[in-house]
């Protein structure tokens, strides 16, 4: 077998969204990804649910479990302000990744123009300009269900790219040990995590991905004020209650040995970077190999359904 080891230069990308303007945001990104690329990096990470913004619990979760008018004009600006695949939004993606000639990963609010709901989403954008995957989180974690449609396994997959073999959860799914089972067993060398979860744990649990799964683990939160949401967010009670920083960040880069090699970053906007020798995840295999010589599928093994859930059968035609 032929395995590349191509050079990587990572970023995750630490930024605060212009919070519910789904253009803003995406003119942001694109000035990031040409900032991350001028700094030598060839895959570019951005957070959890950054078009247009995290919804966070102590907003999102109380207001819009209120069934009040307020929390439905919320939902629609949120909706109006999500990313379509494809659209404009990814069209402009995919010309600045294609421009930085970087692989791209970005966390979006997903609007799916076949029904109403919004989905917790990462896209896979390469350097060639083309969106050549997406990941749908499978269990919207807590109030996030009030939000987030469920994903399925059809989008649990690993990437084959220029920069190697590339896979991705989002925020809790990294303590799915199932979830991450999956993505070792399709030879995943980096693992992005890009997530909202800006506590200490995030990096003992990234330590934990890389040293379980002899991958590179890039974990991504972005930064959020409360004096960020505009003047006439509709849910003013449950945002004059909620605390003045809302996210803080905690960005790093992990090796399979569980060495941090950049971060965290903590409390500010900032681009992190580390240079991955992707022949770490054959050296880690000689002691770890949880989908080779470190398992028992004699004993234990793992049912993936990658089948695309349809909601309706039509019969032929």
């Amino acid at each position: 077998m032929n395995m590349s080891f191509p050079a990587v230069r990572a970023a995750a990308v630490q930024a605060e969204p212009v919070v519910l303007d789904r253009e803003a945001t995406v003119a942001k990104a694109c000035r990031l990804i040409s900032e991350a690329a001028e700094n030598g990096a060839n895959l570019i990470v951005f957070p959890e649910l950054f078009i247009p913004t995290y919804v966070h619990g102590a907003v999102w979760g109380v207001g819009l479990g209120g069934w009040s008018a307020q929390a439905s004009k919320a939902w629609l600006r949120l909706w109006e302000n999500s990313v379509e695949v494809p659209s404009p939004a990814t069209e402009q993606l995919e010309f600045a990744a294609r421009e930085a000639q970087a692989t791209v990963v970005m966390g979006i609010n997903e609007r799916d123009p076949s029904n109403k709901s919004l989905y917790n989403t990462l896209l896979f954008i390469g350097p060639d300009g083309t969106t050549f995957g997406k990941h749908r989180k499978l269990m919207p974690t807590n109030h996030e269900r009030l939000v987030h449609g469920l994903g399925d396994g059809s989008t649990l997959r690993v990437y084959d790219t220029p920069v190697g073999k590339l896979g991705g959860l989002i925020c809790w799914e990294n303590w799915m040990p199932l979830a991450r089972y999956a993505l070792y067993s399709q030879g995943e060398q980096i693992h992005v995590a890009p997530t909202a979860y800006d506590g200490e744990l995030t990096i003992t649990n990234i330590q934990n991905t890389a040293f379980e799964g002899g991958v590179f683990v890039i974990s991504v939160c972005e930064v959020l004020n409360k004096s960020s949401y505009p003047s006439d967010f509709e849910l003013t009670e449950e945002l004059d209650s909620a605390s003045d920083i809302l996210h803080s960040g905690g960005s790093a880069i992990v090796a399979p040995d569980a060495e941090v090699l950049a971060g965290p970053l903590w409390d500010e906007e900032g681009i992190i970077y580390a240079d991955l020798d992707l022949r770490k995840v054959i050296e880690h295999g000689q002691l770890m190999d949880t989908n080779g010589h470190y398992a028992r599928p004699d004993v234990l093994s793992l049912n993936l359904n990658s089948t695309p859930q349809a909601r309706v059968t039509f019969p032929d035609s």
